[in-house]
């Protein structure tokens, strides 16, 4: 299992939110490429980069930082937020993205996702973010009422190579992740699914490792800036999957 350390941006500064409210909003570093920096240095095969300015706008908001961030690490990257037309993904690969995350597209323009994964092929994810197993959109604010195992199925069949679950209730709430539904996303798929919402503890790696190879990742976000959980002790528990370490190196 792969870990991903989370870097959402808002206004060019690191942050977290709870339940994806833009109300609720901690600030953990005033500079993103000093924490991204700092993931890799603890050994972070992989990172989770999410522009929040851009999930709302429908478009890139901080394309300076993420192309700062890009230039400065080593290890491959995956962005999401607000990425909603091919011209926007042309952008974030040449500047180095290894895998760009759909979100709202997904449910408002499938055809998109299909011209995308044929265009970028193994590179393509799509983010189903959901509250009581409906797919929300638009940074979050809208629900979309779209059954999360329905749309999964639906991405699988337009050729996505992976698939990101978000439980909205459980995000920067440090509540536990939700693995039975990650699961069941997977089962609706048959794709490689991340994890990520409500991690709590080390704990939670252990559950979703119980559930076996079909989640392929898990993205940690408050709990490492809280330091409720160690990145290092993170990786070496995920690394018992024996699929700790992405190969290649700043493709996917």
């Amino acid at each position: 299992m792969i870990i991903y350390p989370a870097v959402d941006i808002r206004k060019g500064r690191c942050v977290r939110l709870t339940e994806g409210r833009f109300d609720r909003e901690t600030v953990y570093f005033d500079d993103p490429a000093e924490v991204a920096l700092k993931w890799q240095s603890m050994g972070a095969s992989f990172l989770h980069l999410v522009d929040l300015d851009g999930a709302l706008a429908g478009e890139s908001r901080n394309l300076p930082v993420l192309r700062r961030i890009l230039e400065q690490v080593k290890i491959p990257v995956q962005i999401g937020g607000g990425i909603r037309s091919l011209a926007s993904m042309e952008k974030l690969f040449e500047s180095g993205a290894s895998r760009l995350i759909i979100g709202s597209a997904a449910v408002r323009d499938p055809d998109l996702v299909r011209r995308a994964c044929l265009l970028y092929p193994g590179r393509i994810a799509v983010g189903i973010d959901a509250k009581d197993g409906r797919v929300a959109i638009a940074g979050w604010k809208e629900d979309s009422g779209v059954p999360a195992a329905e749309l999964a199925a639906k991405m699988a069949s337009l050729g996505v190579a992976t698939l990101i679950y978000t439980d909205i209730s459980r995000d920067g709430r440090l509540s536990g992740v939700n693995a039975a539904a990650t699961a069941a996303v997977a089962r609706a798929s048959n794709l490689p699914v991340i994890a990520s919402g409500g991690v709590a503890s080390l704990e939670d790696i252990k559950t979703l490792l119980a559930y076996g190879p079909s989640i392929a990742g898990c993205i940690i976000g408050k709990a490492l800036y809280s330091g409720a959980v160690n990145l290092k002790e993170a990786l070496v528990l995920a690394a018992e999957s024996g699929t700790s370490k992405e190969k290649g190196d700043r493709s996917c």
